[in-house]
Protein backbone atom coordinates (compact mmCIF):
# COMPACT_ATOMS: atom_id res chain seq x y z
CA UNK A 1 0.00 0.00 0.00
CA UNK A 2 1.18 3.19 -0.87
CA UNK A 3 1.92 6.17 2.14
CA UNK A 4 2.28 9.81 1.51
CA UNK A 5 3.65 12.15 3.32
CA UNK A 6 4.69 16.22 2.37
CA UNK A 7 7.80 17.73 2.27
CA UNK A 8 9.57 20.67 1.34
CA UNK A 9 12.74 22.25 0.44
CA UNK A 10 11.65 25.85 0.95
CA UNK A 11 11.85 25.64 -2.87
CA UNK A 12 9.71 23.11 -4.10
CA UNK A 13 6.99 21.17 -2.27
CA UNK A 14 6.79 16.91 -2.92
CA UNK A 15 4.29 14.19 -2.18
CA UNK A 16 6.57 11.79 -0.81
CA UNK A 17 5.21 8.03 -2.34
CA UNK A 18 6.26 4.96 -0.49
CA UNK A 19 6.40 1.88 -1.78
CA UNK A 20 5.54 3.73 -5.71
CA UNK A 21 6.39 0.30 -7.76
CA UNK A 22 4.39 -2.11 -8.16
CA UNK A 23 6.02 -5.80 -9.12
CA UNK A 24 3.49 -8.18 -9.94
CA UNK A 25 3.12 -11.84 -7.89
CA UNK A 26 6.35 -13.75 -9.17
CA UNK A 27 8.63 -11.24 -9.70
CA UNK A 28 11.46 -10.69 -7.44
CA UNK A 29 11.85 -7.34 -5.60
CA UNK A 30 15.23 -7.30 -3.49
CA UNK A 31 18.33 -5.87 -2.77
CA UNK A 32 16.92 -2.56 -4.99
CA UNK A 33 20.80 -0.80 -5.79
CA UNK A 34 19.81 1.82 -8.32
CA UNK A 35 17.41 3.58 -10.69
CA UNK A 36 17.21 6.09 -13.66
CA UNK A 37 14.45 7.62 -15.91
CA UNK A 38 14.80 7.81 -19.63
CA UNK A 39 13.33 10.68 -21.60
CA UNK A 40 9.64 9.02 -21.86
CA UNK A 41 9.49 8.68 -17.71
CA UNK A 42 10.05 4.77 -17.46
CA UNK A 43 11.85 4.57 -14.63
CA UNK A 44 14.57 1.59 -15.07
CA UNK A 45 15.28 0.13 -11.30
CA UNK A 46 18.56 -2.11 -10.78
CA UNK A 47 18.25 -5.01 -8.40
CA UNK A 48 20.96 -7.50 -7.08
CA UNK A 49 18.89 -10.62 -7.59
CA UNK A 50 17.32 -11.78 -11.54
CA UNK A 51 15.34 -10.36 -13.01
CA UNK A 52 18.29 -7.49 -12.46
CA UNK A 53 16.15 -4.97 -14.56
CA UNK A 54 12.37 -3.63 -13.78
CA UNK A 55 11.14 -1.00 -16.39
CA UNK A 56 8.02 1.00 -14.71
CA UNK A 57 5.68 2.70 -16.56
CA UNK A 58 5.11 6.77 -15.20
CA UNK A 59 2.33 5.57 -13.36
CA UNK A 60 4.50 2.77 -11.34
CA UNK A 61 3.15 -0.42 -13.21
CA UNK A 62 5.42 -2.59 -14.19
CA UNK A 63 5.71 -2.88 -17.95
CA UNK A 64 8.63 -5.32 -18.12
CA UNK A 65 11.67 -6.84 -16.46
CA UNK A 66 14.56 -8.51 -17.90
CA UNK A 67 18.37 -10.05 -17.39
CA UNK A 68 21.65 -11.35 -18.77
CA UNK A 69 24.12 -13.60 -16.61
CA UNK A 70 26.79 -11.36 -16.55
CA UNK A 71 24.84 -9.26 -14.46
CA UNK A 72 26.54 -10.13 -10.97
CA UNK A 73 25.62 -7.60 -8.16
CA UNK A 74 24.53 -4.92 -10.02
CA UNK A 75 25.15 -1.37 -8.73
CA UNK A 76 24.74 1.84 -10.63
CA UNK A 77 22.24 2.48 -13.90
CA UNK A 78 21.88 5.97 -16.22
CA UNK A 79 20.02 5.70 -19.47
CA UNK A 80 21.86 8.12 -21.79
CA UNK A 81 21.12 10.51 -24.24
CA UNK A 82 20.62 7.97 -27.18
CA UNK A 83 18.05 5.51 -25.08
CA UNK A 84 21.16 3.09 -24.18
CA UNK A 85 21.29 1.32 -20.76
CA UNK A 86 24.64 1.25 -18.88
CA UNK A 87 25.00 -0.70 -15.67
CA UNK A 88 27.79 -1.46 -13.53
CA UNK A 89 28.37 -4.93 -11.61
CA UNK A 90 30.48 -4.44 -8.61
CA UNK A 91 30.80 -8.55 -7.90
CA UNK A 92 31.64 -8.76 -11.86
CA UNK A 93 33.64 -6.06 -12.26
CA UNK A 94 31.87 -4.14 -15.34
CA UNK A 95 30.36 -1.93 -16.96
CA UNK A 96 27.72 -3.19 -19.82
CA UNK A 97 25.86 -1.47 -22.23
CA UNK A 98 22.34 -2.79 -23.04
CA UNK A 99 19.17 -1.91 -25.58
CA UNK A 100 16.25 -0.74 -23.75
CA UNK A 101 15.20 -4.07 -24.29
CA UNK A 102 18.12 -5.90 -22.73
CA UNK A 103 20.40 -6.66 -25.87
CA UNK A 104 24.25 -6.94 -24.77
CA UNK A 105 26.14 -4.40 -27.08
CA UNK A 106 28.65 -3.42 -25.58
CA UNK A 107 31.46 -4.45 -22.61
CA UNK A 108 33.77 -2.92 -20.76
CA UNK A 109 36.02 -5.02 -18.34
CA UNK A 110 36.41 -8.63 -18.20
CA UNK A 111 33.90 -10.76 -16.39
CA UNK A 112 35.13 -11.68 -12.86
CA UNK A 113 38.64 -10.38 -13.42
CA UNK A 114 39.44 -7.62 -11.29
CA UNK A 115 42.06 -5.17 -11.60
CA UNK A 116 43.78 -2.86 -9.23
CA UNK A 117 44.01 0.66 -10.76
CA UNK A 118 42.86 -0.41 -13.90
CA UNK A 119 39.37 -0.92 -14.99
CA UNK A 120 37.68 -2.22 -12.91
CA UNK A 121 37.90 -3.48 -9.49
CA UNK A 122 34.09 -3.28 -7.56
CA UNK A 123 33.14 -0.08 -9.65
CA UNK A 124 29.96 1.61 -8.77
CA UNK A 125 28.15 4.25 -11.10
CA UNK A 126 28.76 5.45 -14.59
CA UNK A 127 27.86 8.34 -16.51
CA UNK A 128 27.52 8.98 -20.20
CA UNK A 129 27.93 12.68 -21.63
CA UNK A 130 26.62 14.14 -24.41
CA UNK A 131 29.15 13.05 -26.92
CA UNK A 132 28.92 9.61 -25.67
CA UNK A 133 32.08 9.46 -23.43
CA UNK A 134 32.06 7.32 -21.06
CA UNK A 135 32.68 8.22 -16.97
CA UNK A 136 32.88 4.97 -14.56
CA UNK A 137 33.28 5.31 -10.90
CA UNK A 138 35.67 2.66 -9.86
CA UNK A 139 34.60 2.19 -6.63
CA UNK A 140 34.80 -0.28 -3.70
CA UNK A 141 38.15 -1.59 -3.87
CA UNK A 142 39.94 0.71 -6.52
CA UNK A 143 39.79 4.68 -5.59
CA UNK A 144 39.58 5.87 -9.04
CA UNK A 145 37.61 7.27 -11.85
CA UNK A 146 38.11 6.03 -15.67
CA UNK A 147 36.73 7.82 -18.52
CA UNK A 148 36.42 6.13 -22.31
CA UNK A 149 35.58 7.16 -25.85
CA UNK A 150 31.86 6.39 -27.02
CA UNK A 151 33.46 2.95 -28.36
CA UNK A 152 34.99 1.86 -25.14
CA UNK A 153 38.54 2.54 -25.27
CA UNK A 154 40.29 4.19 -22.32
CA UNK A 155 41.71 7.52 -22.62
CA UNK A 156 42.68 8.12 -19.10
CA UNK A 157 41.88 7.66 -15.33
CA UNK A 158 43.01 9.61 -12.15
CA UNK A 159 42.36 9.00 -8.47
CA UNK A 160 44.25 6.92 -5.55
CA UNK A 161 43.27 5.88 -2.36
CA UNK A 162 43.31 8.44 0.76
CA UNK A 163 41.87 12.19 2.08
CA UNK A 164 43.97 14.82 0.08
CA UNK A 165 42.32 16.77 -2.75
CA UNK A 166 42.39 14.35 -5.91
CA UNK A 167 42.04 11.17 -4.07
CA UNK A 168 39.19 9.26 -3.18
CA UNK A 169 37.33 6.71 -0.21
CA UNK A 170 34.55 4.98 -1.95
CA UNK A 171 34.01 7.50 -4.97
CA UNK A 172 29.98 6.24 -5.36
CA UNK A 173 28.41 8.21 -7.89
CA UNK A 174 29.16 10.80 -10.71
CA UNK A 175 27.15 13.25 -12.19
CA UNK A 176 28.11 15.08 -15.62
CA UNK A 177 26.66 18.48 -15.57
CA UNK A 178 25.53 20.88 -18.37
CA UNK A 179 28.81 22.46 -18.08
CA UNK A 180 31.00 19.54 -18.49
CA UNK A 181 32.03 19.36 -14.76
CA UNK A 182 32.42 16.01 -14.04
CA UNK A 183 30.42 16.02 -9.97
CA UNK A 184 32.25 12.79 -8.18
CA UNK A 185 30.79 11.68 -4.62
CA UNK A 186 33.63 10.91 -2.53
CA UNK A 187 30.93 9.06 -0.24
CA UNK A 188 33.23 7.92 2.75
CA UNK A 189 35.37 11.16 2.63
CA UNK A 190 31.75 12.89 3.29
CA UNK A 191 32.46 15.66 0.59
CA UNK A 192 32.03 15.92 -3.07
CA UNK A 193 35.12 16.57 -5.74
CA UNK A 194 34.36 18.68 -8.75
CA UNK A 195 36.51 17.73 -11.55
CA UNK A 196 36.84 18.92 -15.37
CA UNK A 197 36.47 16.10 -17.72
CA UNK A 198 39.70 15.76 -18.48
CA UNK A 199 40.57 15.08 -14.83
CA UNK A 200 41.71 18.62 -13.56
CA UNK A 201 40.25 19.23 -9.97
CA UNK A 202 38.15 21.93 -9.77
CA UNK A 203 36.76 22.10 -6.35
CA UNK A 204 35.86 20.40 -2.89
CA UNK A 205 32.35 20.67 -1.33
CA UNK A 206 31.88 19.55 2.46
CA UNK A 207 28.79 19.18 4.71
CA UNK A 208 27.75 15.89 3.67
CA UNK A 209 27.26 12.39 5.57
CA UNK A 210 27.93 9.77 3.48
CA UNK A 211 26.66 11.16 0.04
CA UNK A 212 25.33 8.35 -1.80
CA UNK A 213 23.84 9.55 -5.18
CA UNK A 214 23.40 12.65 -7.56
CA UNK A 215 21.13 14.03 -10.09
CA UNK A 216 20.89 17.28 -11.88
CA UNK A 217 18.15 19.55 -13.10
CA UNK A 218 17.94 21.39 -16.27
CA UNK A 219 18.34 24.46 -14.48
CA UNK A 220 21.53 23.15 -13.19
CA UNK A 221 20.14 22.45 -9.91
CA UNK A 222 21.72 19.32 -8.12
CA UNK A 223 20.26 16.75 -5.77
CA UNK A 224 22.11 14.87 -3.50
CA UNK A 225 20.96 11.84 -1.27
CA UNK A 226 22.94 11.11 2.08
CA UNK A 227 22.49 8.79 4.63
CA UNK A 228 21.08 11.33 7.13
CA UNK A 229 19.07 10.62 5.45
CA UNK A 230 18.21 13.85 3.75
CA UNK A 231 17.94 15.29 -0.24
CA UNK A 232 20.01 18.48 -0.56
CA UNK A 233 19.42 20.66 -3.24
CA UNK A 234 22.72 22.53 -4.49
CA UNK A 235 23.65 25.55 -6.36
CA UNK A 236 25.85 24.75 -9.70
CA UNK A 237 28.07 25.97 -7.30
CA UNK A 238 27.64 23.29 -4.52
CA UNK A 239 25.86 25.80 -2.69
CA UNK A 240 22.85 24.36 -0.35
CA UNK A 241 19.56 26.06 -1.19
CA UNK A 242 17.24 23.39 0.24
CA UNK A 243 16.98 20.15 2.38
CA UNK A 244 13.89 17.71 3.00
CA UNK A 245 14.18 14.24 5.39
CA UNK A 246 14.41 11.27 3.03
CA UNK A 247 12.26 8.83 3.60
CA UNK A 248 13.67 5.94 2.88
CA UNK A 249 15.30 4.32 5.50
CA UNK A 250 18.48 2.84 3.62
CA UNK A 251 18.80 5.15 0.76
CA UNK A 252 20.66 4.02 -2.36
CA UNK A 253 19.86 5.47 -5.22
CA UNK A 254 18.16 9.00 -7.01
CA UNK A 255 17.06 10.30 -10.24
CA UNK A 256 14.56 12.68 -11.56
CA UNK A 257 12.50 13.36 -14.42
CA UNK A 258 11.93 16.25 -16.78
CA UNK A 259 8.72 17.41 -14.51
CA UNK A 260 11.13 17.71 -11.67
CA UNK A 261 9.91 14.30 -9.75
CA UNK A 262 12.77 12.42 -7.73
CA UNK A 263 12.80 8.98 -7.11
CA UNK A 264 14.86 6.69 -4.29
CA UNK A 265 15.87 3.40 -4.89
CA UNK A 266 15.58 1.84 -0.75
CA UNK A 267 17.57 -1.23 0.00
CA UNK A 268 15.65 -1.88 3.40
CA UNK A 269 12.54 -2.69 3.18
CA UNK A 270 13.36 -2.80 -0.77
CA UNK A 271 11.02 -0.38 -2.21
CA UNK A 272 10.78 2.99 -4.72
CA UNK A 273 9.71 6.16 -3.62
CA UNK A 274 8.79 8.65 -5.46
CA UNK A 275 8.50 13.12 -4.28
CA UNK A 276 5.92 13.98 -6.68
CA UNK A 277 6.70 17.44 -6.90
CA UNK A 278 3.29 19.71 -6.35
Amino acid sequence: MTTIFNVTDGKNRYAGLKHWGKVPEGVDFARLSQLAVDAEGRVYAVQRVAPAVLVFAPDGSLEHSWHHEKLANVHGVVVSPDGHVFITTFDGHQVLKFTRKGDLVLELGEFNNPNWEDPFNHPTDVAVAADGEIYVTDGYANARVHRFTADGKLLQSWGEQGTAPGQFNVPHALWITTDNRLIVLDRDNDRIQVFSRDGGLLDIWTGFTHPMDIWGNDQDELFVSDQTPRILRLSPQGKVLGIFRNLAQSPHGLYGDPSGNLFVADLNPNSVTKYERR
